[in-house]
């Protein structure tokens, strides 16, 4: 289902919702198994359950299929987050529960996670664009933090990127490289890290 400007159109029936998401959930099964270069639309389709020229009535492309891919992972992320830290916590709180649910969402979705990664090097729009609105989020969420005098004030856009980038680091250490995961000492050091930096704490002066 293609419009006259070559665009992929949303199925308007479910049997072809249905079938368009098992071509997207072989996709990803494909690109996390191979790398997005190395599988084709064969792979996508012979995964699916579907013939070939079927792939055509939902999608243009892989390229197409890697940025719905991507959409989709930061939709479920988001999702995921709300539904797993609990209201009226603390941001503190609220840090902690929720990068043990990154943790665990990466750990259970590692093929989805290496498509996000693997998106870069197909379209950096893509990618940038899935950061950007998580960022979004997040710099709200801080904001909120701040009014409720919950954590100081300061470059929140900048802090923002910071979290993220640990989450991120410690999504591939501890998601897709570790069999453990990310247990309770690790989770106690990196909020230690997030509470008091790195700084040598300055002795008490009578």
């Amino acid at each position: 289902m293609t419009s006259s400007d070559g665009a992929s159109l949303k199925p308007i029936t479910a049997r072809g919702e249905a079938t368009r998401q098992k071509i997207l959930s072989a996709a990803e099964e494909a690109f996390g198994r191979s790398g997005f270069f190395r599988a084709s639309i064969s792979d996508i389709t012979r995964g699916a359950g579907v013939a070939q020229g079927t792939f055509y009535l939902y999608f243009q492309n892989k390229e197409d299929v890697l940025g719905e891919l991507v959409r989709h992972m930061g939709r479920e992320l988001r999702r995921m987050l709300t539904h797993s830290i609990p209201t009226g916590l603390t941001r503190l709180d609220a840090e902690r529960e929720g990068i043990a649910a990154f943790m665990r969402f990466v750990s259970e979705r590692q093929n989805l996670y290496r498509v996000v990664q693997e998106s870069l090097f197909v379209d950096e729009e893509i990618y940038r664009g899935y950061y950007m609105d998580f960022a979004r989020g997040y710099m709200s969420a801080l904001e909120k933090s701040v009014e409720k005098n919950e954590i100081r004030d300061g470059n929140l856009e900048v802090w923002v990127w910071i979290l993220m980038g640990v989450g991120h680091f410690l999504g591939l250490r501890y998601g897709l490289w570790a069999k453990n995961g990310l247990g309770d000492t690790e989770l106690d050091a990196v909020m230690d890290f997030i509470r008091n930096g790195i700084a040598v704490s300055e002795p008490n002066r009578s």
